[in-house]
């Protein structure tokens, strides 16, 4: 249990606070995370890892030379937000280019791709690679959708001694692609981990029994199994690790990981199995690691992590480094003075708004509905976060609650500044997509950001314009999130709705009635989706544990819409109007 915390929801914030002012000869803070304390002396390429907390010294551990160039930093097992990936970004760019890497995970993606795309309009080149190392997650033949582990630690090493060394953005990209196409990792749990704040873990185990193939974001396994002795357990997890040897190569970089709470001495003891099997099998271990290098809070747990090398990868992967949690070899590496300049970014200027007088007064409306939003996702966390942890990492209610409550207090300022409705719903968004984090976080935040669009600042919006926003909402979720009915996502709540407003506005049904009908058939597909498999997003790998429990996406989205469905649709009559 994690017991050392004020505001639980400010843990992840003051731990990051704490890391960089201990470490503060190696790293300094930027927004949205950390960068190397000294730039270098010449451009080089800018490596940039990233995800939630939870998992130290993965991510804002490993900032040095040799290693990272700087770390966004998402709440706990949350993505961090697009903003946070540009901002730290731009501080550590150099002038060479810049890489994110991380795991696999569909928030960190979408996030992470749109930073990208907006560096590189920017002219900052930008490329990402993702780790896909846990076998448990996906069979071989859909490797492309596995989660990215333990194995992370590997590809981000090898391409940060890589930059370090004085390689291309391109080189970089290549050896980082090639570490993680060699890489397998699989794990197994003992007992789940606690939030800040909670009272229970995020899932337990009977008496005597393990959960293999977990995952590092308080998941578990992937089925229970009887707990073995320290031998038949290194037994079975160098049995799956090879049972996938994707090269010829007879050198191997291993690291067998702690997840949190798992002792260094259980884990040399589970050593003593695993190391001799892997000699036997006529392997070299390459500079090995045991201890704990990507954990997920105070989960028990350990996990086998297998790199085939060549003559580069090793190159790369016995190369020193100089980190607050990682040391290895003597670096001589040269660095530029701490450019004190670079310590704060710039303050994004005060936004000007043109609206008419009829969309300030809809904005109010909006504004009331955020403010309902945010008040039932306060109420609805602990629900929607046990929800979650069935198949999931139980973040989902903390995430809507953060993001909520930013979108609410961004719109405020809007109309504050004489936003419209438009504006102040696309300030909502971008807030709620910047400190929600994860999946959920960046399709709410773009989608209400379509919604404002769709919206504008020029009028009070009929059925019709309201109808259309919301598939706006809609429509930019789906070509985000990539899910389709089905899925077992948001959307199977989402579609019905947008449909059977459509429907009902075209059909001539008051727009309050409309509104109240559709939501009603949104909470009944969110009801339903308790018998369907996930298809997406971070419950898919324990899908079948996720059967009888509906999704706690659509559930939310369900909650909103019905809660606000009496502020959308109050149309404020203009003061000429009443003349």
């Amino acid at each position: 249990m994690t017991r050392i915390f004020n505001d639980p929801a400010d843990f992840a914030d003051e731990a990051l606070a704490g890391f960089c002012d201990a470490h503060s000869d190696l790293v300094r803070q930027v927004e949205g995370g950390a960068v190397r304390r000294s730039r270098p002396a010449t451009p080089k390429v800018a490596v940039i890892t990233g995800g939630g907390s939870g998992h130290y010294p993965a991510f804002a551990g490993i900032i040095g030379p040799g290693f990272a160039d700087g770390a966004v930093v998402g709440n706990i097992f949350t993505s961090p937000s697009s903003q946070q990936a540009y901002s730290v970004a731009k501080a550590a760019n150099s002038g060479a280019g810049v890489v994110f890497t991380y795991g696999n995970y569909a928030g960190d993606v979408m996030n992470f791709g749109m930073a990208s795309e907006r560096l590189n309009v920017e002219g900052i080149t930008t490329q990402n690679v993702l780790v896909t190392d846990d076998i448990a997650s996906a069979s071989l033949e859909e490797i492309e959708k596995r989660r990215g582990i333990a194995g992370d630690f590997v590809v981000f090493k090898v391409m940060g001694a890589a930059a370090e060394a004085g390689l291309d953005l391109d080189a970089v990209v290549r050896l980082g692609r090639k570490a993680n196409e060699l890489t397998r990792t699989i794990g197994t749990a003992f007992s789940g981990c606690t939030f800040p704040g909670a009272d229970q873990p995020l899932f337990s185990l009977p008496e005597g029994q393990m959960g293999l193939g977990l995952g590092i974001h308080g998941e578990p396994g992937l089925f229970d199994t009887k707990l073995p002795s320290a031998v038949e357990l290194g037994q079975e997890l160098v049995r799956r690790v090879l049972a996938e040897t994707p090269a010829a190569s007879r050198r191997l970089a291993v690291i067998l990981n702690g997840l949190g709470s798992t002792k260094h001495e259980e884990l040399f003891v589970l050593w003593r199995t695993v190391a001799p099997l892997l000699r036997k099998a006529g392997y070299t271990l390459v500079m090995p690691e045991v201890g704990e290098l990507v954990t997920s809070l105070d989960m028990a747990g350990a996990s086998l992590t297998l790199t085939w090398l060549d003559d580069e990868l090793e190159q790369y992967w016995t190369a020193p480094a100089l980190t607050p949690a990682y040391r290895r070899g003597a670096v001589g590496f040269d660095v530029a003075s701490s450019d004190t300049a670079e310590d704060a970014l710039d303050a994004t200027a005060a936004a000007d708004y043109s609206s008419t007088e009829a969309s300030r007064a809809y904005a109010r409306q909006c504004l009331k509905a955020l403010d309902t939003t945010a008040a039932l996702l306060r109420d609805s966390e602990a629900m929607l976060g046990d929800m979650d942890a069935i198949a999931g990492d139980g973040d989902h209610g903390r995430g809507m609650v953060r993001g909520s409550a930013a979108a609410h207090d961004a719109a405020a300022v809007a109309l504050e500044r004489g936003a419209g409705a438009g504006s102040l719903l696309a300030a909502a968004g971008d807030a709620w997509a910047d400190k929600a984090g994860g999946t959920s976080g960046v399709l709410w935040g773009a989608g209400l950001r379509a919604f404002g669009e769709r919206l504008g600042d020029a009028e009070t919006p009929t059925p019709d314009v309201l109808a259309e926003s919301v598939r706006a909402f809609a429509d930019r979720i789906a070509s985000l999130g990539k899910a389709e009915m089905g899925d077992k996502t948001m959307m199977d709540a989402l579609l019905p709705f947008a449909s059977s407003l459509e429907d009902r506005v075209a059909a001539g049904t008051d727009l309050e009635n409309a509104w109240a009908a559709a939501a009603a058939d949104a909470t009944a597909a969110a009801a339903s989706t308790a018998e369907l498999r996930p298809l997406k997003g971070r419950a898919r790998p324990l899908a079948e544990k996720s059967i009888g429990t509906p999704d706690p996406g659509a559930t939310s989205l369900a909650m909103v819409f019905a809660a606000v469905g009496p502020h959308f649709t109050a149309v404020p009559v203009p003061a000429a109007a009443t003349n």
